[in-house]
């Protein structure tokens, strides 16, 4: 098995015989697709089929589909598989690192010598432009020695990453763990010859000394009043130079490609912006390199006292790619570890565990106190066991989450396997693109729409349920249409807008409240035509949530404020019709009942007028948080709304966001207005003699047999009340004149 590996040769374990979407040319010999919208796909005449995913199937695929991990829809465990396995996924890493590379080759001899070149380099120190240039020769030699030292570290590190990675990928699949073994032998032994080579351009001495002067040495005492540093200036500027200058060499000790020669020219600094004629600058040089160098000898007798003591084991914990961390972002561990981390690691690396992630290092006793102080940039502990090791991490087990069939895929809501803190991990690492949402069932809750993190922290309290659909889950038939409608002009659409003055008999009327508009909001908002049909699946998932807190809005990859526009609206109710009127000349001023309208949510970011500021709309910009709903907003009914005046409301965005109306709450507001709008017509001093009387007759016939779009039994006392309103105010338009007078 070597780098000739393809996807067809991938046992595929529990996913074999899971049905995969294809899309042909018609001929039995054509390449198989995993998208129609594959580029290698060049026919307008296409077959789709529904096959089992086998090894002939995978022969089948083509290049590119087979590259991409394509097959399996994205989120599922059958898609997770594909994308990982891919030829930019494990296949890649087991095919890569096993070898020097055919571009960038070079031979152990020439390690070798650029090693020793270097290392002879280093005992010359920089120069400061006072002395000769080098020839051309030598110059080139050193920088062709620095280059081979630089790449030799690069394919180290990129090694080194590879093999974790791929251990990392295997642990979610373990089945592949014995087919994959025999490259990742392969793959360790070039790991082992890049190090050997790399450490041929550490001195060991050093990097003992560079921790010696790190951990070893306190700050000496510092000549300030030495007449040598006069030139410097008085008393504190002197003290501050040789402080500054301490702490540099500390610092430069540990940049281990330079050596002593570059520290001792750090005496130029203390004299740099003093004229090179002005008297006693040469003699305050003179006296910071004696100092420098009396440094340098402290540093060596206590690495040379160190160096005899038996050294200690130490253990490095590597950073897992399986921790939940997406694979896209994931950084090798390696990148942000300054030169004398690197040194140490590929001069006493003496075991490597890549599976779970762990390196043996045996370092002398100062290397192991730098190791172990909080100025580490690996995290590194006692062999011992002292420290818990990274499979004790407060995990719910000792094994990433295995995944298979059951837990992400479209398998029988009875077959499905209970979900686990790592299937989460999991899903985050290899998912790229996971559903923020995800609607649940648990024997506990029942069906809930949940995000991820909510997920993540039940699990981690002992949660027990199943995942049953995320946002890309649901049926295309279902959301609907991508395009938004263009079903009304701009003068029909202002009726939609609530205290306009519009008719409120208009079918049109309080439209802009409801769901229907929510969803052409979101559309109207969301440019990317992938993004449309992700948005409306979080439309429709997230309207499924009680409390839109619970969504978690507050994490970086939350729903898009698109979706949140379709969620609510800043819109205000027109709430006249539920009110006592202020003035009512025949004293009819019993108000209509809020019925469905009474349980509509209102987001706001403060409903306490004693705590201090205003209270937002969760969408207002000047809210202190991101434009959407998060755990800590307050929520209110309407039917609160009605029965307090002491909200302190922001006068830019009216103090609150709406949850937008279901089809009942839009249609009893409808027809409330309507009957608010009859009853104020027949109390006005000119009762009716404008309108057609029989068509109030009819309108008030109409909304006498008004019942919830959704069947729903109405509260007894609302039904109650609202009936006598309509019996009262066609009695009042039966007797009024312009009802009796003659035609």
């Amino acid at each position: 098995m070597g780098s000739e590996l393809t996807m067809a040769d991938v046992p595929l374990g529990p996913f074999a015989g899971s049905l995969i979407t294809v899309y042909s040319a018609k001929n039995k010999a054509a390449k198989l697709h995993a998208s129609r919208q594959c580029r290698q796909l060049r026919t307008s005449d296409v077959m789709t089929a529904k096959v089992s995913l086998d090894e002939a199937v995978l022969r089948r695929l083509c290049t590119r589909c087979a590259a991409r991990g394509t097959g399996g829809r994205p989120g599922t465990g059958l898609g997770m598989f594909l994308l990982a396995i891919g030829e930019t996924g494990l296949l890649c890493h087991l095919r890569s690192y096993r070898e020097p590379d055919e571009d960038e080759c070079w031979t152990d001899h020439e390690a070798r010598g650029a090693a020793e070149l270097l290392r002879a380099e280093q005992g010359l120190g920089a120069h400061d432009g006072e002395d000769e240039e080098d020839d051309a020769p030598l110059r080139e030699a050193r920088e062709e020695a620095e280059n081979l030292r630089g790449l030799i570290f690069s394919h180290w590190c990129g090694a080194r990453g590879s093999l974790l990675e791929a251990h990392a990928l295997l642990a979610h699949f373990p089945w592949l763990e014995e087919w994959a073994k025999p490259s990742l032998s392969i793959k360790a032994r070039y790991l082992e010859t890049l190090r050997a080579q790399a450490a041929r351009f550490v001195d060991r001495e050093e990097l003992v000394v560079a921790a010696a002067a790190a951990m070893a040495l306190p700050m000496p005492e510092l000549p300030c009043a030495d007449p040598a540093f006069a030139v410097l200036g008085g008393n504190s500027r002197v003290s501050s130079a040789l402080v500054c200058l301490w702490h540099r060499w500390q610092s430069t000790a540990g940049r281990i490609w330079e050596g002593p020669g570059t520290r001792a020219y750090l005496s130029c600094e203390i004299v740099r912006g003093i004229r090179s004629s002005q008297k006693g600058r040469g003699a305050a040089r003179a006296e910071a390199a004696r100092l420098i160098e009396s440094w340098e000898e402290l540093a060596r007798a206590a690495a040379a006292l160190a160096d005899r003591a038996p050294k200690r084991r130490l253990t490095a914990h590597v950073p897992h790619a399986s921790d939940g961390t997406p694979r896209h972002v994931l950084t090798d561990f390696l990148d942000g570890l300054d030169e004398w981390t690197l040194g140490v690691l590929v001069t006493w690396a003496v075991q490597a565990e890549w599976g779970s992630g762990v390196l043996t290092l045996e370092v002398p006793d100062l290397v192991a106190e730098r190791l172990l102080g909080p100025a580490s940039g690996l995290r590194c502990s006692p062999a011992d066991g002292t420290v818990d090791s990274p499979e004790h991490d407060g995990r719910t087990g000792s094994e990433p989450g295995r995944l298979r069939p059951g837990v992400f895929d479209d398998t029988p809501v009875f077959d499905r396997c209970p979900v686990t803190l790592d299937h989460i991990r999991a899903l985050r690492t290899l998912a790229p693109t996971a559903d923020p949402l995800y609607l649940v069932f648990s024997a506990s809750g029942g069906a809930e729409v949940l995000p991820l993190n909510t997920l993540e922290r039940r699990l981690t309290k002992g949660w027990l349920g199943a995942l049953i659909a995320g946002a890309s889950d649901l049926p295309a038939s279902v959301i609907g249409p991508e395009e938004p409608e263009h079903n009304h002009d701009s003068e029909v659409r202002a009726t939609q807008l609530p205290g306009r003055g519009r008719d409120v008999h208009d079918p049109h009327f309080g439209e802009s409240l409801g769901l229907a508009e929510g969803r052409h909001r979101t559309l109207r908002q969301t440019y990317g035509t992938e993004d449309r049909q992700l948005n409306l699946r979080l439309l429709a998932l997230a309207r499924g949530a009680h409390d839109l807190r619970s969504l978690d809005a507050g994490r970086s990859n939350g729903l898009p404020i698109e979706v949140w526009h379709g969620l609510l609206t800043e819109d205000r109710l027109n709430l006249a019709p539920f009110r006592i009127p202020s003035s009512n000349r025949r004293g009819r001023g019993r108000p209509l009942p809020l019925g469905p309208l009474a349980a509509v949510q209102l987001y706001t970011t403060n409903a306490n007028p004693l705590i201090e500021g205003k209270g937002h709309s969760p969408l207002c910009r000047h809210a202190q948080h991101s434009a959407a709903v998060v755990r800590g907003d307050d929520l209110l009914a309407v039917a609160d709304l009605m029965a307090r005046t002491d909200f302190d409301w922001c006068s830019k965005c009216g103090g609150y966001a709406l949850r937008r109306l279901t089809d009942t709450q839009l249609s009893y507001y409808r027809a409330a207005h309507r009957l608010h709008d009859v009853r104020e017509r027949l109390d006005s001093q000119t009762g009716v003699p404008d309108s057609d009387p029989s068509g109030v007759i009819a309108c008030l016939d109409e909304l006498a047999t008004w019942q919830p779009v959704d069947d729903a039994e109405w509260c007894s006392s609302d039904s109650w009340q609202w009936q006598e309103t309509v019996r009262e105010l066609t009695r009042m338009a039966a007797r009024s004149h312009a009802v009796t007078r003659p035609s």
